[in-house]
């Protein structure tokens, strides 16, 4: 069974205006639109402001001989209102710089992050962050790695990181997801392709 062929691409959208209005951390654009129904025509024009951001990569930190996994914890200011606080429990991430690949970009957040070099990497899914509002499209990769005694405090300073890698065994880890303690998106995928993907590494 494969999903159906979309109907509509790229070329039923209109694009009537795009301007910037904001340009900080992060850029933000207005965008007015039309795009072809489903039920035949075109729709109104639909104003829509659009976060607008570079591709991301993440990688899950997995040693399959010790069965440990490694997640970062840092700050996170989209989570302030969460009941246990914005420190989250992610994999490591960052953005693409331009001309490097997915698989450079991978490789160099791991080792500014977590200082671990030579990580073997193994494509997991891309997916759409948050495509109401954001162009951001996340890379996902296992890092396969030696985790023992690589765990503490770690991150670049002058990228104003503060990051501490907790390494856990592999079923501690997966019983903290069952209970909903690995709560993003990246991390949760990641975390339950890894579920179903153990028999590879044995």
């Amino acid at each position: 069974m494969v999903l159906p062929k979309h109907k509509y691409g790229s070329r039923d959208v209109l694009i009537q205006n795009q301007e910037e209005v904001f340009s900080g951390f992060f850029k933000m654009l207005r965008i007015t639109l039309r795009h072809k129904l489903f039920s035949g025509g075109w729709s109104k024009p639909i104003d829509r402001e659009l976060l607008k951001r570079s591709v991301a990569v993440g990688v899950l930190l997995y040693d399959p001989v010790h069965k440990l996994i490694g997640l970062v914890e840092q700050f996170r200011i989209g989570a302030l209102n969460d009941k246990n606080g914005p420190w989250l429990f992610e994999v490591v991430a960052g953005m693409v710089d331009p001309k490097e690949s997915l698989e450079q970009a991978a490789s160099r957040e791991v080792q500014e992050e977590v200082n671990i070099d030579n990580v073997q990497l193994e494509s997991i899914y891309e997916y759409w962050a948050s495509p109401g509002g954001t162009n951001e499209k996340m890379h996902l990769y296992c890092g396969l790695v030696d985790l023992t005694n690589q765990n503490g405090v770690c991150g670049m300073n002058d990228h104003s990181e503060d990051i501490f890698l907790h390494v856990m065994a592999q079923d501690d880890v997966f019983l903290c997801l069952e209970r909903g303690q690995c709560n993003n998106a990246a991390t949760t995928i990641c975390l339950m392709w890894l579920q179903s993907h153990l028999n590879n590494f044995i």
